[in-house]
């Protein structure tokens, strides 16, 4: 039977149709990993059997596109990512500023304060635009991600920041946005937010560059 997935659909269930039955911390490290058993309403009617899963409760987190629509480039940073150690791949990647939210910051507050800290750029909260919000991987992660793209101005933009404290070693990049997309195009990024936000930018550039007049 075909179904009505336009966006004007209203959802055929609601958050209370899931039955959270027990939920225990398995792990409490910088991280947290909790084990839900939970139940949930079926297509076909009923309910499903209780499901037990381990999710990474990773916090939420903020990924800024810094944008220059004069010279039409983009700041991407390097940096050590050990979580690619498995799969055998260059583990230093090229990705856009993000961060964590801190306790009682807004998405604008963490976009600001990571550009900061990581790239040395300031950020006005006006040169911000929010893009999208998701999920980065719901199957097993309840990380909810805020993309934003900031104005900026990339003439003097180069060095090497980051958090000590933090362990952080970040090389910041100035490229072309042609540049970052062939790029994107030969897999040298390949994580999910930067992949994400190129896409976006290969879509929305224009705009960007219309409304964004020259100071």
């Amino acid at each position: 039977m075909k179904t009505d997935i336009s966006p004007e659909k209203k959802e055929q269930f609601t958050p209370e149709d899931v039955i959270e039955h027990a939920k225990e911390t398995k792990y409490q490290g910088f991280f947290k990993i909790n084990e839900y058993h939970v139940s949930h309403k079926l297509f076909n009617g009923g309910f499903s059997k209780v499901l037990r899963r381990e999710i990474f409760e990773r916090g939420d987190a903020v990924v800024l596109l810094p944008y220059d629509p004069v010279r039409d480039t983009l700041v991407l940073q390097e940096q050590f990512r050990p979580g690619v150690m498995r799969s055998g791949e260059y583990p230093w990647l090229l990705e856009f500023v993000a961060g964590m939210f801190g306790e009682g910051e807004s998405a604008a507050e963490v976009a600001i304060r990571e550009a900061k800290e990581e790239a040395d750029l300031d950020i006005a909260e006006a040169d911000l635009v929010p893009v999208l919000k998701y999920f980065s991987s719901p199957g097993g992660m309840s990380e909810y991600i805020h993309l934003y793209v900031a104005r900026v101005d990339t003439a003097n933009v180069d060095g090497v920041y980051g958090l000590e404290e933090e362990g952080e070693d970040i090389r910041v990049h100035v490229v072309s946005r042609a540049e970052a997309l062939e790029l994107l195009e030969k897999g040298k990024i390949n994580n999910a937010a930067t992949i994400i936000g190129l896409q976006w930018l290969a879509l929305n550039y224009q705009k960007l560059q219309t409304s964004w007049q020259p100071r």
